[in-house]
């Protein structure tokens, strides 16, 4: 990110504006991870990853589990609502905080190299690119590609908007953004889609939207 949009995201947790961080495990995570039948102590990193409980749940079925979080009080508090207690070691320009199966480097993800992160066999994605800026996409996937091996694969949760005049075959195909960020370096398989209303709690006056939940699972192209 910019360094604007860094000031901006550690703002955020320092106001306590953290209404995007989710209360419970995802379920479209719980349902659709079995299907990418990994063996058990694969490596999976999380980017952008907040104080998501995602990472407790994927640790707790056996996977050794390694995000990145840019905010010191995110991670803190991850830790500490969990009741975990890590320890801490400087790596490269990140602090590492491991306990167990579970690590976060606390750091800048664009400020990331391989030799930080180390070996990974799944990316997951839970609104990590969504949530950055449209003009940044493109270099967060660039970055991905340079520190995650093209062997990797991505499990991608996203919720994108349905345009009014858009037809029902449209909102329930692969977006065509993704389509654009991902199809050079990944085959795509959009696994599930769930259509659901949603009042805007910023707009609430405004007509509920319709927001599209969709599973991606893309593995790297042959040669690719």
């Amino acid at each position: 990110m910019t360094g604007r949009d860094n000031v901006l995201w550690l703002q955020f947790w320092r106001d306590r504006r953290t209404d995007f961080h989710q209360q419970t495990v995802n379920q479209l995570l719980t349902r659709f991870w079995p299907s990418l039948d990994l063996a058990k102590g694969s490596r999976v990193f999380v980017p952008l990853c907040g104080k998501s409980l995602d990472m407790i749940w994927l640790a707790k079925q056996g996977y050794e589990v390694i995000g990145v979080e840019l905010s010191p009080i995110a991670v803190r508090a991850f830790f500490r609502e969990n009741r975990l207690k890590p320890v801490r070691r400087q790596v490269g320009q990140f602090t590492l905080w491991e306990h167990g199966r579970l690590s976060i480097l606390c750091g800048d993800y664009f400020s990331l190299i391989g030799n930080d992160l180390g070996q990974v066999d799944v990316v997951y994605d839970r609104a990590a690119l969504t949530a950055l800026p449209e003009d940044i996409r493109q270099r967060y996937i660039a970055h991905l590609s340079l520190i995650v091996a093209k062997t990797a694969k991505v499990f991608l949760l996203t919720a994108e908007g349905a345009e009014e005049n858009e037809s029902a075959c449209q909102a329930f195909g692969v977006a065509e953004e993704i389509k654009t960020l991902y199809s050079e370096a990944y085959e795509i398989d959009l696994a599930h889609v769930e259509s659901v209303f949603e009042i805007n709690p910023e707009l609430p006056d405004k007509l509920p939207e319709r927001i599209e939940y969709k599973v991606y699972r893309l593995s790297g192209r042959a040669g690719g």
